[in-house]
């Protein structure tokens, strides 16, 4: 085969970076940047000299003409700048200044509220396209930031919230940031299919008495993704912010969120844990659970197969007639549900409610295709994202682990293939890039330990934060609730 063919999957790369070079051509921005650019050297072939050969001098009537407008706030900062000692005695050669716009943080304050989560980090000494780097602000992942423009289609201004002493600068556009990711997102996310499995509990529960001495109810192999049932790898098609409909395929950027003061009548937050199959999710809700039982619950799932004889009602199950549980999913009261062995198994949103009434703190552990069902102004749901760390760390980790495995034996050991690892990366890759406008937190589990003393850490710093920011997505969807918030955002700043 000759070492210049071609496969499908570069043709496509081919063809995307094409359509990309040809969209960044074709713009007007592009074509004024050339014309100003032309401009430019015609004024250097004219050799202009300066008005001054002394630099020192014409710095000193420079500073004359300011003191006639030391009241306005831009030439005090100039003033302060042309008085210092290596301004007033320059070197030959030429000085060059980079004026941006300025925007202190009361200016941002008094204009129209727009505050967005980060879904990704930023350095600006790591990008070579920001047009000044001392002009533009770092960022991480989770941090809350405030909108000042968005004028420019490829940088905003905005700033910190929460920090002291901020100050607003440049930050790549929601635009910008999607264009750069999507040349480099991975092949597997440009298919277009999407495909959904559940795997459901077997016959055999898993007794967690057994390992701890502790009997949890409800806490047993869950709804997720079972690697021996199917290896799916989930289309990326996230949702865009900024209509508020995200409906073309697009990495996820910044997601708009409000403030929300925490009352002390309030429920604990739904706690979800999500990630691709073997990562763990189940082994650190478990640790969870056993680490303060009297905090943390599990809801107990529902079953239209027969009670054994050392089950309990409503501990291990609740058992009900398949009458009854199809009335159900036609009244569209499970949050997950699927037939195994000729029985139903489901995940009733009742059995949320009832956890989060008892005053404790429900941890869920789903499929991200099902968080849309409870992410809602009434359940406030805190989504964690457990991403495996780099296949290095994986195979060090996990060839020897006694991890469980989904749909196994509980008391087998489960072992993990090369395709396995490589199945687990590309999966929370593309739970990533769908879901991952609706993730919060994000833990990676390469040593179990290690991720769930962070995970622990983060659960509680939640509840002991007096402001919250919430998606503004919930607030849209409940009316009621967003008249009683209208005051939050004018009393913020």
């Amino acid at each position: 085969m000759s070492s210049s063919a071609s496969t499908p999957g570069s043709r496509a790369d081919q063809e995307e970076h094409y359509r990309f070079l040809h969209s960044m051509l074709m713009e007007k921005k592009l074509h004024m940047l050339f014309k100003v650019y032309e401009r430019l050297r015609r004024f250097v072939k004219r050799a202009p000299v300066p008005v001054e050969e002394c630099a020192s001098s014409l710095a000193s009537h420079f500073l004359e003409d300011l003191v006639q407008h030391e009241w306005r706030e831009e030439v005090k900062e100039l003033l302060a700048l042309f008085s210092k000692p290596h301004f007033k005695a320059r070197s030959e050669g030429d000085v060059t200044f980079t004026i941006v716009p300025a925007s202190s943080k009361q200016d941002v304050a008094s204009r129209k509220k727009l505050f967005v989560r980060a879904l990704f980090d930023y350095n600006p000494n790591e990008d070579p396209a920001v047009p000044c780097k001392d002009a533009a602000i770092a960022f991480k992942r989770g941090d809350i930031l405030q909108i000042a423009t968005m004028e420019d289609d490829a940088w905003w201004q905005a700033c910190h919230v929460g920090v002291n002493n901020t100050r607003a600068g440049l930050i790549p556009s929601q635009q910008l940031q999607e264009r750069r990711v999507a040349l480099q997102r991975p092949k597997a996310l440009f298919q277009a299919e999407q495909v959904k499995a559940t795997v459901f509990p077997g016959e055999e529960d898993v007794d967690y008495g057994a390992l701890t001495g502790i009997h949890i109810a409800g806490l047993r192999k869950s709804f997720r993704l079972g690697k021996k049932k199917s290896r799916v790898k989930e289309a990326a098609c996230s949702r865009r912010w900024s209509s508020g409909v995200h409906d073309s395929v697009c990495p996820p950027t910044y997601v708009e969120v409000i403030p929300d003061h925490k009352d002390p009548k309030d429920r604990h937050r739904l706690v979800v844990l999500v990630g691709p199959s073997g990562v763990g999710v189940n082994e650190l809700k478990r640790r969870l659970l056993i680490s303060d039982p009297d905090l943390y619950g599990v809801t107990v799932p529902y079953t239209t197969r027969e009670k054994r004889s050392q089950e309990t009602e409503g501990l291990d199950y609740h058992f009900v007639s398949l009458l009854k549980f199809e009335e159900d999913i036609l009244n569209h009261r499970f949050l997950d549900y699927g037939r195994y062995r000729g029985h139903y198994y489901g995940t009733s949103l009742d059995s949320v409610r009832r956890v989060m009434a008892e005053g404790k703190v429900c941890l869920l552990d789903l499929n991200p295709s099902k968080l849309k069902r409870i992410y809602t102004l009434e359940f406030k749901p805190y989504v964690v994202f457990v991403k495996p760390p780099r296949v290095e760390e994986l195979r060090l980790s996990r060839r020897r682990a006694k991890f469980l495995s989904d749909g196994e034996d509980s008391n087998q050991v489960r072992m993990f293939s090369e395709e396995d690892f490589e199945d687990m990366i590309d999966c929370a890759q593309s739970m990533e890039a769908q879901h991952g406008h609706m993730f919060e937190a994000l833990v990676v589990n390469g040593d179990v330990t290690t991720a769930f003393r962070e995970l622990k850490a983060d659960l509680r710093s939640l509840q002991e934060k007096e402001v919250r920011w919430i998606p503004a997505e919930w607030l849209r969807l409940s009316p009621v609730m967003a008249r009683r918030s209208c005051g939050l955002l004018a009393g913020w700043i």
